[in-house]
């Protein structure tokens, strides 16, 4: 009888070393999923936050005024813009040249 109730004892105290370090994961791991859902929420607001500035980089009237600004460019108009026509070569080639496109440009009216 002796034995049964020592070899009962240690089957109690080895379940409950084993349900003491089962809480513990538990408590860990469940801390753990905690930082790992604060850390997506901050993540996921960073990233909205820079959508949002580059929603605001990428307006028209900031491209346009950085173009004009510091590209020194301009607004196309009929006015200031060429008109390039092909004309392809008509004539013979010798053996061995390189034939190199006539290209004629310049304003419509």
């Amino acid at each position: 009888m002796t034995r049964a109730n020592l070899v009962l004892l240690l089957a109690v105290l080895a379940s409950a070393l084993y349900l003491v370090s089962v809480q513990y994961d538990s408590r860990r791991l469940f801390a753990e999923i905690d930082r790992a859902v604060l850390e997506a929420r901050r993540i996921e607001t960073e990233r909205e936050q820079l959508e949002l500035q580059k929603r605001q980089q990428a307006t028209v009237q900031r491209v346009e005024r950085l173009a004009k600004d510091k590209l020194d460019m301009r607004a196309a108009t009929p006015a200031i813009t060429d008109y390039v026509s092909y004309q392809p070569y008509s004539g013979s080639v010798p053996a061995g040249a390189v034939v190199q496109p006539r290209v004629s440009g310049g304003r419509l009216p």
